[in-house]
Formats: structure tokens, C-alpha cells, sequence
């Protein structure tokens, strides 16, 4: 069966500036908790380490260019450009940043930018980071910054990269620095972060920029195990903390009531100010990035919660197992295709079909060298993996869901958080020690995908 998308279908993958450039002169939060516990990350691999695009953007723009992009979404380093956040702006971040939008447009690649992709300036955190109201401002000052310098040759924007995670992995979780588990804090945070996106929306609209703003989603559908009124009651409430938390607001202007009954009613909600309901109905974007990557699935509690630990996002649920499930196993991530439709539709029929675009879905492999024919990676699981997916997506833009492109995770095997190079995502494989690039097999697939605007698939 051929699968054809429509005209001017985005083709293309996404990186961001902390996982590619390597090292800058202002200390991002991950500099800092390397240096103090470089344990935490996969063989003692820190942000150091990376794909070096800050030497290379040229060279690699132009494989960009192989791979028949015609768009790609990348971050700013907000401590690139201002090292302590607040103060002086840095001529060769500027000139750097120029030269890559410069170059991406004259090979006729749109150049899609994130502002925030978990990148937090230290000096930013050191005063709370976004606990603290003062580092909305600074943001929001941040963002005008890029709108001026660059507004002119980026038409698409995007203030946040998957919010959620530095609420979870760094006042949940523990799985990014600060390390807190307070949940009345991670709401402020989430919270302050909405705050922080429509102000910089705000200033976008102010300027009357050519080009359009929006924000990147992870959403994670909730699937209950069953339809039992106690398991449905424990999937609404996980998609409300981890989507609608972020999706109601930036598309509807507010947030979902029960949302806030719940945490109200439980004395974890953060401290608002009169203006701020103003502020939020004035982030409504232009268009969404979402990222998908796995389902959630969950089951009511099937015991009862420990009234000394910590308040949890799981005193209402638990996870579930699906038995028979398709699993990545080197991730620890479920496979489920299906979602990337059910996430179209849910947008379609419940927010009234807004623009978007799938901004991230990807497989990451441990140890691809295994897979090496004649000199190259043979990844057939990862050609498998994306056309299952686009043919799902093919099907929800059938069905009339506004659906404009699709942006693979990602474009050379990066630096990823503490997993540092643990499992591998690029359509080009990355020598660490040489920098030497090789375009896997999946490269030459979305190339061909990408010239066709179509593929065909049994």
C-alpha cells in the first residue's frame, strides 16, 4: 500500500543545543550536577560530550540537506546567549546561532527553534529557577531577545520543549538536577512555567513577528486496564497531571477544573495571583509540537497509600503492565503505534483541531554496532518502528485531523541526559572519539520517504 501525505508535508527531525553544540560559556544546571555527580550519568558521559554541531553546523546542515529535510527543529541555549540569564547578551552566541539559521534557510531547511529545551542557566536556578517568579521575567526578557534577533528569518517558535519533564524528573522523580521530591513544589514550577511560556507569547504577538509561536508536548496517552469506573477514574486523572496539565492551558487559555478541584482539595495547589488567569487565556499558540514516544497505562491503586510518604502523582494510580505488550527493551519503553492516531484525534475532536505536528518520535537501540553490514548500520527496526507509525498517522490526516508534518528523534546519535550515549537514536551514526559521521540505513529511508512525500508498506 502507498502511503502519500500532503503537500508541503514537514519532513525532518529535531535535536536540541544542550545534546548537540558541547561545552558554552554560561553553566547550564547539568554542568553543574555533573561536575558534582558524574555517577548519575551513563559511564561518567557528561554534557561535554557531544555531537560538537557548534564546529560542525555547516557539515552538518548539509547532511540535513541529504536527508531531504525540509525543516528542522532545533533549542537556543539560553545560557549560550546569556550566560547568567539576565545580563549581557554574548556576541558569538549570536553570531553562531545567526550562521545556523542563515545556512538552514539557504538550503531549504525552516529552521523550527526552541527556546527552553531543560537547559536552565544556573545562575537562573541558583535563585530558585522556576520556583521564582523573578526567572519568569528573565525568560520572558530571554525570549524578546530571540524574537529581535532572529523573528525576522524563524517563522516558527517554540517556548517550551516537554515542560512536564523538569517538573517530574527534578521535584518528583529525581531524575534531573535540582533532586527534590515536593510535589507542592512541582506544581509551582509547572505552574511558573505556564506563567513563563505566555508572557513570551505575548511578547511575540507584541511585536507583530512575520512567523507564528507555539510550544512542544510530550503526551503520553492514558489507557486504563479496563472500563471498570475505578480504573477510568485513575486514567482521567494521570492525563490530567501529565497532559491536559500543560495542554489544556496553551490551547484552551485555562486550566481543566477538576484539575484544579483535585489538587486543591488535597492543599498541593501553588500560589496564584489575581493577573495570572489574564496572563495564561493570553498563551494560546499558533501551533503544537507533540512528542510520542510511549503509552501510560494504569490501573486504580490496588493498595492503600502510606500517609507518611511523600504526596505522588500514584497516591491515584498505579502503572500497569499490558500482558503481550511490544516492548523496546532497551529503553524500558512500550511500542504502541495506535497512540500517535489517538493523540490526533483527542486533539481534533476535544480542542478543536488545532495545527500541529508530530515534533519528536524515535527508538533508541543499545550497542547499533552490532547491526554493521558492509560499513553501515543496518537499522531495519527503526524503518519498521517510524512507518508504523507514520501509517497511523496517515490515518488520522485521512480523517481529517490537522496534522502538518513529522519530525523525527533525532538527527545524529546525541548526548542524552543521564543516559548520556547509552542507546543510540540518530538516522547518522556519531564516532565519539573521531566525530565521525555515517548515515544509517533508516537515513537513506527517510531520504527517499521524504523526496517522495510518500512510502509504500505492505
Amino acid at each position: 500500500m502507498k502511503y502519500a501525505f500532503p503537500d508541503n508535508f514537514w519532513w525532518g527531525s529535531a535535536s536540541s543545543a544542550l545534546q548537540t553544540e558541547g561545552a558554552r560559556e554560561g553553566e547550564t544546571t547539568w554542568d553543574y550536577w555533573f561536575a558534582r555527580e558524574p555517577n548519575r550519568f551513563h559511564n561518567g558521559v557528561g554534557p561535554q560530550q557531544t555531537s560538537t554541531f557548534y564546529q560542525h553546523w555547516k557539515t552538518d546542515i548539509q547532511l540535513l540537506k541529504q536527508l531531504n529535510h525540509n525543516s528542522f527543529r532545533t533549542s537556543i541555549s539560553w545560557a549560550r546567549l546569556i550566560p547568567d540569564g539576565i545580563g549581557e547578551v554574548n556576541p558569538e552566541a549570536v553570531d553562531f546561532y545567526n550562521q545556523v539559521i542563515d545556512e538552514l534557510n539557504e538550503q531549504g531547511i525552516t529552521p523550527f527553534i526552541t527556546l527552553f529545551h531543560f537547559d536552565m542557566p544556573m545562575a537562573m536556578q541558583e535563585i530558585g529557577g522556576w520556583e521564582n517568579r523573578d526567572v519568569v521575567d528573565a525568560y520572558a526578557r530571554y525570549a524578546q531577545i530571540c524574537f529581535e534577533l532572529f523573528g525576522d528569518r524563524v517563522l516558527h517558535w517554540f517556548t517550551f520543549n516537554e515542560p512536564i519533564v523538569p517538573v517530574e524528573g527534578g521535584y518528583l522523580y529525581d531524575f534531573h538536577y535540582p533532586n527534590v521530591v515536593d510535589f507542592r513544589r512541582a506544581a509551582t514550577v509547572a505552574y511558573h512555567t505556564v506563567l513563563a511560556h505566555s508572557k513570551a507569547v505575548q511578547a511575540y504577538r507584541a511585536g507583530h513577528y512575520a512567523g507564528e509561536i507555539g510550544i512542544v508536548l510530550n503526551l503520553t496517552p492514558s489507557y486504563p486496564r479496563s472500563q471498570n469506573p475505578a480504573d477510568v477514574k485513575a486514567a482521567h486523572i494521570a492525563d490530567l497531571m501529565f497532559n491536559r496539565s500543560f495542554l489544556d492551558p496553551v490551547l484552551r487559555g485555562e486550566y481543566p477544573a477538576d484539575l484544579v478541584a483535585l489538587l486543591k482539595s488535597c492543599d498541593q495547589l501553588p500560589a496564584c495571583k489575581p493577573e495570572d488567569g489574564f496572563l495564561i487565556a493570553e498563551g494560546k499558540i499558533d501551533l503544537l509540537g507533540v512528542n510520542y514516544y510511549q503509552p501510560r497505562r494504569v490501573k486504580c491503586r490496588d493498595s492503600a497509600v502510606n500517609p507518611q510518604a511523600p504526596f505522588m502523582p500514584e497516591w491515584f494510580f498505579d502503572s500497569y503492565e499490558m500482558p503481550g505488550r511490544k516492548m523496546n527493551p532497551y529503553r524500558g519503553w512500550e511500542i504502541y503505534e495506535p497512540g500517535i492516531y489517538d493523540i490526533l484525534v483527542n486533539l481534533r475532536d476535544n480542542y478543536g483541531n488545532p495545527r500541529c505536528f508530530i515534533s519528536e518520535n524515535g527508538m533508541g537501540v543499545e550497542n547499533e554496532q552490532r547491526f554493521i553490514e558492509n560499513g553501515q548500520i543496518n537499522d531495519q527496526y527503526r524503518i519498521e518502528f517510524i512507518s508504523e507509525h507514520l501509517a497511523w498517522l496517515h490515518k488520522g490526516i485521512s480523517e481529517g485531523c490537522n496534522c502538518l508534518g513529522y519530525h523525527m528523534w533525532t538527527f545524529i546519535d546525541n548526548w542524552s541526559w543521564c543516559n548520556a550515549y547509552k542507546n543510540r537514536y540518530g538516522f547518522i551514526q556519531l564516532d565519539l572519539k573521531t566525530q565521525q559521521r555515517t548515515i544509517k540505513k533508516s537515513g537513506e529511508w527517510f531520504a527517499a520517504t521524504a523526496l517522495n512525500n510518500s512510502f509504500d508498506k505492505e
